[in-house]
């Protein structure tokens, strides 16, 4: 029996999100720059997106590039803005062939203007897909958000004081970048990190953690399929005691 049939498809995590680490140590060991590294990543990518797409995940978030990412050397930075063009552009008919809409978190008009009007392009050719939903998180930071977040409803609500009473979750979420996306169920890390490195800080706060010691160029859908196996394997009791979950 192969992995991918020792899956419980009653039993899918609804959202998996993806710390993409270790595309430059890929490179270093074998004797190349990094962007070498993040132009190998691109497949783990393809790979992991049809995988979760072939099992019926409904949303998969990668985070490709956080707001501290730009204290990266320049030339690194360039190229990466570089890849994500070039990769937007060859995979463009590819998502839509597979029924996949594009969504991006994070302050994506502070990217270089080429590259966000290539994602917002992509967004809205994708936008009537009914398959998967893959979110970038780009420019993306969870701290930002969260002060973003703030800054929204302080904005929104300065004619209007708003009731202390009224604040609760279900409120603060309203302003999150993910306002219409569910909380990971499932975070998975490559690279053997142990650490979610500034990345949805609100929304992880009952996500399983999954950790691979595997870097990311050779993430494959495998390697994915191992992570929802061990989630599989998990109780999720979300503060309750073992005996109220199997009632």
């Amino acid at each position: 029996m192969d992995l991918k049939d020792q899956i419980d498809k009653k039993n899918l995590p609804q959202h998996i999100a993806v710390i993409m680490d270790g595309n430059g140590r890929w490179a270093q060991k074998k004797g190349n720059q990094r962007i070498f590294g993040h132009k190998n990543g691109v497949k783990a990518v393809r790979d992991t997106v049809e995988g979760a797409a072939e099992l019926g995940i409904k949303f998969l978030t990668l985070y490709a590039f956080s707001t501290e990412n730009w204290n990266r050397p320049q030339q690194e930075v360039n190229a990466l803005m570089s890849l994500l063009i070039t990769t937007i552009n060859s995979e463009t008919d590819t998502l839509i062939k597979n029924n996949v809409r594009l969504l991006t978190i994070g302050n994506i008009d502070g990217l270089p203007k080429n590259v966000s009007a290539k994602l917002k392009g992509l967004i809205n050719k994708t936008s009537k897909n009914t398959g998967l939903s893959l979110i970038l998180a780009l420019n993306y930071s969870a701290r930002w958000e969260i002060v973003n977040a703030v800054k929204e409803i302080i904005t929104e609500n300065r004619q209007n004081p708003i009731d202390v009473g009224s604040i609760n979750n279900e409120f603060f979420e309203r302003y999150l970048n993910t306002k219409d996306i569910p909380d990971p169920d499932l975070l998975i890390r490559t690279s053997g990190e142990y650490r979610i490195s500034n990345f949805l800080i609100w929304q992880m706060a009952y996500s399983e953690l999954y950790f691979t010691e595997v870097l990311w160029p050779d993430f494959r859908r495998n390697d994915l399929y191992e992570a929802i196996i061990d989630y599989q394997k998990r109780e999720r009791r979300f503060g309750k005691v073992s005996e109220q979950i199997k009632k």
